[in-house]
């Protein structure tokens, strides 16, 4: 069968986590950099489909097709090892530091973070003919983007903190699910359905994804958004950061793991009295 059970698939959720822990620095960050790249021309695709078209829903309908092609070519972003390497750490698999899994970390952030960045440059240069003229239609919808989920959370304070959080939280529940989907088939097919659906309703409902954002805000900057690397920084990226990695191993990661493969004690059944 191409379907695993619960307890298969969480399995190979701790198997992955531990090998990504003991992968080497050179490549982690090259499947890394390979992720961040790949994701971020996807955004760049559904960014261009929505505005090419008017409906954002069509973009959210095709966005996940850069999602599958990365996992498929077994890259990593860091809100999928977010979920994966502490598991392994839990699972206390034979080498596994909390050292390892935070090296782990940030070296996917920084691939991802490379990787964004360089298709931010070069999508800049498509957008502005080399920089010799404003950015075309696409190219002005990703400076508005930025400006807008910086200054536009900046402005309510604490409050827009916490819902700039709230929405890392939620955005890494559905890519960490989208993760697991690529475990729970053995056919391309069934992991490509697995993983579309929640990375679809992640970008429909435009949640905060770290990688994602990589890309987005160092490109409006290079367009000329009206913020600051400061603005991104503090009122996106590293709340967001933060976001991703509760809502991915709190609502995913740690939920699998204790109810599929460190199952609570079964209640003795006593005969009934006639």
């Amino acid at each position: 069968m191409s379907y695993l059970a619960p307890s298969e698939f969480v399995t190979k959720m701790v198997d992955a986590g531990e090998s990504k822990v003991f992968m080497s620095t050179r490549d982690t960050l090259i499947r890394a950099y390979m992720a961040g790249a790949i994701l971020a021309l996807a955004a760049v695709f559904a960014v261009a489909v929505s505005q090419q078209t008017g409906y954002p829903i069509i973009g959210a309908i095709l966005f996940p097709v850069g999602f599958c092609m990365l996992y498929l070519l077994g890259f990593d972003l860091l809100t999928g090892v977010f979920v994966l390497s502490p598991l392994a750490l839990i699972d206390k698999r034979p080498g596994v530091t909390l050292g390892g899994v935070l090296k782990n970390w940030g070296l996917v952030f920084t691939g991802n973070l490379a990787g964004a960045v360089t298709v931010a440059v070069m999508m800049s240069i498509v957008f502005t003919n080399g920089f010799s003229t404003e950015p075309n239609a696409v190219g002005k919808v990703i400076a508005g983007i930025g400006e807008a989920r910086t200054l536009g959370y900046k402005e309510y304070g604490a409050a827009g903190m916490l819902t700039l959080f709230i929405r890392g939280v939620l955005c890494n529940w559905m890519v960490s699910t989208g993760v697991v989907g690529a475990m729970i088939s053995t056919s391309v097919s069934g992991k490509v359905i697995a993983m579309w659906m929640p990375i679809m309703v992640f970008f429909a409902m435009t949640f905060e994804h770290s990688v994602v954002n990589m890309f987005l805000f160092p490109s409006a900057l290079i367009m000329g958004g009206n913020f600051s690397v400061m603005d991104y920084i503090v009122w996106n990226e590293l709340p967001t950061v933060i976001g991703n990695l509760v809502g991915g191993l709190a609502f995913t990661g740690l939920t699998l793991y204790s109810t599929h493969l460190r199952t609570g004690a079964k209640k003795k059944a006593f005969p009934r009295a006639a």
